[in-house]
């Protein structure tokens, strides 16, 4: 049996023979990764945002800048980000 190979493309999933799946799975996702990883634009610093922070709620996420949702500070701090002062 082939196994299914599917990949993350542009906020939806295209699977292995390129049919495009419900989307659900990324609003689940979403709901449960709440925090920020954003880029600076300056120094390309990259910084995470939890809610409640001065910033989160202005703060955007732009995958194509290399910003990324993370679902605990642990999560972050491994990918090597860290956590905004304010």
């Amino acid at each position: 049996m082939e196994a299914l190979y599917l990949a993350v493309i542009a906020g939806g999933v295209v699977g292995y023979f390129g049919v495009e799946i419900a989307a659900a799975p990324f609003a689940y996702f979403a709901s449960r990764c709440n925090i920020k990883g954003n880029v600076s634009i300056g120094s390309g610093e990259r910084i995470y945002h939890v809610p409640g922070q001065e910033y989160y709620d202005e703060t955007k996420i732009s995958p194509q800048y290399g910003e990324r949702w993370f679902c605990s500070e642990a999560e972050a701090r491994a990918a090597g980000w860290r956590r905004a002062g304010r």
